[in-house]
Parts: structure tokens; C-alpha cells; sequence
């Protein structure tokens, strides 16, 4: 049934990518379990990834949080592509009848090389002189400086090129202020952590219960017990 809701937006990525420009990159994310992976994808060398490619953290915190729920769409937050490039970015819920998602249709604009050309044209109009002093007028505002940008979620989005390292970034964002290494921490501490990661989404991954568990040094049945307590 989603295979059938997500075909007509296939054409719809080709299209937008072409009408848009290839500053703009437009994803299909399909929903289904066991699969979530990109399904059509325009003007993919923005983020490198490909069809296959997995959802990323922001999407998974996305649907892990339930936003569909209240919101059809999440537009302008930030989003840092692999060659380190701010994207604006926006994602669009696709639901079925019931209202349950099925797909993510994403938008990311790169303005870099507009920021480029901006920087090219006013070394044109304000030359030497002003090299060493105090500038007259700020460089072209950031995606970020823009406003205002709409981040209920406090979500920056990272453009993983396979699972392994989706999962990896998601743990390590989790674990980067821990004193005591990961493979050391008490059963509280542990918990504490999976909660964490279990909101932004990791668990909806496939293979996500073992690496947690490899990560802990513990069994896949003490990380599924954790799980099951902070569900519960």
C-alpha cells in the first residue's frame, strides 16, 4: 500500500529537481518497516548519498517523536552536509488514510555558492580599501543568521551515507559528555543513555539493538530489557 502512496512522488522529485535547480536536493524517504532507506533522490551530490541511502537522525527523531501527529511539515531548520556545506532544510510527513507516516519528502537548499558569488560581487564594489579595517556592511546572512528559523525539535540534520555510520554519529552525539568510557558505565547510566537514543530514533534502525550492545559490552538481551522498562 505505501509502495502505491509513494509512486506518484517519484515523478514529483524528478520534477521538482529539474524545476528547482541543482542547488536544490529532493528526497523520497520511504517508511516501511524494515526498510526506511531513500527511494528517488534529485541532485543527490549535495549530500552524496544515493537511493538506499538510510533516513536520517532528523528524520528518524522526527518519527520517533510522533511529530506527524500534529504537523504535515517541518520547514527551515539546519542541516550540515557531509563536505561540511549549511543546508536549509525542510521535510514533508506523506500519511495514508489512517494517518500513519509512510514517507518523507525532503527539501535542502545549499546556498554556499551564492554566498560565494555575494562575496566575489562586494570584494568588487568594496575593494582593498577595506582589508585590515572595519567593515562597512556584514557578509550575506547564513542559513543560519536568516530568520527566523523553525526548529521545534532543536534538530540538526547529519547526511549519512549508510546505516553504520548513521548510528555511529546518533551514539556518539548521545555519549560525547560522559566522563567514564561507555563499556564502564553502571546499569543507570546505561538506561539513561538508551532512553536517549531511543528518542532520537535509533531503535528504529535494523541492527541498532547489537550495535548499543557491542557498544556497552553487553548482551542484546540486557539492552532489549532496558528498552522494555523505559517503554513500558
Amino acid at each position: 500500500m505505501s509502495a502505491d502512496i509513494l509512486q506518484p512522488y517519484k515523478v514529483l522529485v524528478e520534477f521538482l529537481g529539474k524545476a528547482l535547480g541543482p542547488d536544490y536536493e529532493v528526497v523520497l524517504q520511504d517508511l516501511t518497516p524494515g526498510n526506511k532507506c531513500i527511494v528517488a533522490i534529485a541532485n543527490g551530490h549535495i549530500s552524496g548519498r544515493q537511493v538506499g541511502s538510510p533516513l536520517t537522525n532528523a528524520g528518524l527523531q522526527m518519527i520517533s517523536s510522533r511529530l506527524y501527529e500534529s504537523r504535515d511539515f517541518l520547514s527551515n531548520y539546519k542541516g550540515i552536509a557531509e563536505n561540511g556545506h549549511v543546508l536549509r532544510s525542510s521535510t514533508m510527513f506523506i500519511k495514508d488514510s489512517s494517518g500513519k507516516p509512510v514517507g518523507l519528502l525532503c527539501i535542502n537548499f545549499d546556498d554556499s555558492r551564492f554566498n560565494e558569488l555575494s562575496e566575489k560581487l562586494m570584494a568588487v564594489v568594496h575593494p582593498d580599501v577595506f582589508r585590515g579595517g572595519t567593515p562597512v556592511l556584514n557578509k550575506t546572512l547564513s542559513v543560519s543568521q536568516e530568520a527566523p528559523i523553525e526548529e521545534p525539535l532543536q534538530i540538526t540534520e547529519n547526511f549519512a551515507m549508510d546505516i553504520a555510520t548513521l548510528m555511529q554519529k546518533m551514539f556518539d552525539e548521545t555519549t560525547i559528555s560522559l566522563e567514564t568510557p561507555v563499556d564502564h558505565l553502571n546499569q543507570y547510566e546505561r538506561k539513561d543513555i538508551i532512553a536517549k537514543l531511543n528518542e532520537k530514533g535509533l531503535f528504529q534502525l535494523k541492527g541498532a539493538i547489537s550495535f548499543v550492545a557491542k557498544k556497552f559490552s553487553c548482551s542484546t538481551a540486557t539492552v532489549y530489557r532496558y528498552l522494555s522498562e523505559i517503554t513500558s
